[in-house]
């Protein structure tokens, strides 16, 4: 399923052209057009999902696998020191594109190859909050 109305899906499905460094059946992998690195790139499915929650089954099982294939053929090729796989889900975590993709973020020891880098702040939970959390969240 697609939406006509979504540019990642139009990129995916080959609609508008891009910088395509790896396709099969479920997915387009293209070099991201505003990189925060050298050799940064998305993994797009072809189908249509908002975000993780939407997410078909077979594209979850097949994704991780993919990424990992990527990230060491990528690590390889660039010679990178490092690496992200990032993955947000609503405007809260980052996502501006509401179509499920992943980043593939090759990192490199000289900073003058990174627009950025990823930095999380720590939110104060003492341990028995940490403890009290994961009994609520066990499944």
């Amino acid at each position: 399923m697609k939406d006509e109305n979504c540019i990642f899906c139009k990129l995916a499905n080959g609609d508008i052209p891009t910088n395509t460094i790896y396709e099969d059946d479920y997915f387009r992998i293209i070099l991201d057009a505003d990189p925060v690195s050298l050799g940064h790139a998305l993994i797009l499915p072809k189908n249509h999902y908002k975000n993780i929650y939407e997410l078909g089954d077979e594209e979850a099982e097949r994704i991780m696998p993919l990424a990992k294939k990527m990230a060491i053929h990528m690590t390889e090729v660039l010679g990178c020191d490092g690496f992200n796989i990032l993955q947000n889900n609503n405007e809260v975590a980052g996502q501006s594109v509401f179509h499920f993709h992943m980043h593939l973020i090759p990192r490199y020891k000289d900073a003058a190859n990174n627009k950025g880098l990823l930095t999380f702040t720590h939110p104060g939970i003492t341990a028995d909050e940490i403890k009290d959390l994961a009994k609520r969240l066990k499944m």
